[in-house]
């Protein structure tokens, strides 16, 4: 099967990462999968919520959003709280990166990472987090040539992709016309060591059998090795070196 954009069933969209992309961010990085875009920038403030005066130990969390015509149709600016969708996608984008991250070794600083899509075309959620983490390793690399941090604090790489099933064929990074008409759909968020931090799968249009899920999963462990790559080679060209891969503490 060749897919509308020239994919087989089984390969990503192509991926690009580019580092450092605003001057006064303490870490950034545009990433750009297909048609979907997403900056990500990085703030570290020496200051931890309440629940964590005292620890010693730091916070990462995250805040999402998307410009109005980085959709088909043009999506108003959300100047409340944001809607429930923009809420799960924050938490979900916060929870991945604490998964990775040593948050002892942090201090007490909290990083927090705007995930801001400027061009969405499906994955703008995975795209996300895997620009969030190498955005959060520049900023942390700062920390390391200062001084304030012997290595960067973090144990692993983590990234997400998405997967489908289509007229019965399962798919690799859904675009926004198969995420639009897949009838099985996965989020997965996994770590470089093989872990899996977050699976959201839904039957769109009728229940998922095992072996579809064991498929999927399948194929995402696929993407994310090829996005793992896409990050080593963008931080080996911003002159970071990424932590050898540990499995999870405790």
């Amino acid at each position: 099967m060749i897919r509308s954009d020239g994919r087989r069933p089984h390969e990503i969209r192509p991926v690009t990462i580019q580092m450092g992309y605003l001057a006064n961010a303490e870490g950034s990085a545009l990433i750009t999968m297909g048609g979907t875009s997403v900056l990500c920038a990085v703030t570290v403030e020496d200051r931890v919520p309440r629940f964590a005066l005292g620890s010693g130990g730091g916070w990462v969390t995250a805040e999402y959003g998307m410009l109005p015509r980085s959709t088909h149709t043009r999506t108003p600016r959300e100047r409340s709280a944001g809607s429930g969708r923009t809420a799960e996608i924050q938490r979900l984008i916060g929870r991945s990166l604490r998964s990775v991250a040593r948050l002892d070794l942090l201090g007490e600083r909290t990083y927090t990472i705007d995930c801001d899509v400027l061009q969405a075309d499906g994955g703008t959620r995975t795209a996300s987090i895997t620009g969030a983490y190498v955005a959060m390793l520049q900023a942390m690399q700062k920390l390391v040539d200062s001084g304030a941090y012997p290595a960067i604090p973090v144990r692993c790489a983590v990234a997400a992709t998405s997967g489908g099933v289509i007229d019965g064929i399962p798919l690799l990074d859904l675009a926004y016309d198969e995420d639009f008409r897949a009838a099985v759909d996965f989020n997965v968020v996994g770590t470089e060591v093989g872990e899996l931090v977050e699976v959201q799968g839904t039957g769109e249009s009728h229940p998922f059998t095992r072996d579809e899920m064991s498929q999927l999963l399948d194929l995402c462990d696929q993407g994310l090795a090829q996005l793992f790559d896409a990050q080593r080679r963008a931080l080996t060209d911003a002159g970071i070196t990424a932590p050898e891969p540990a499995p999870t503490i405790g």
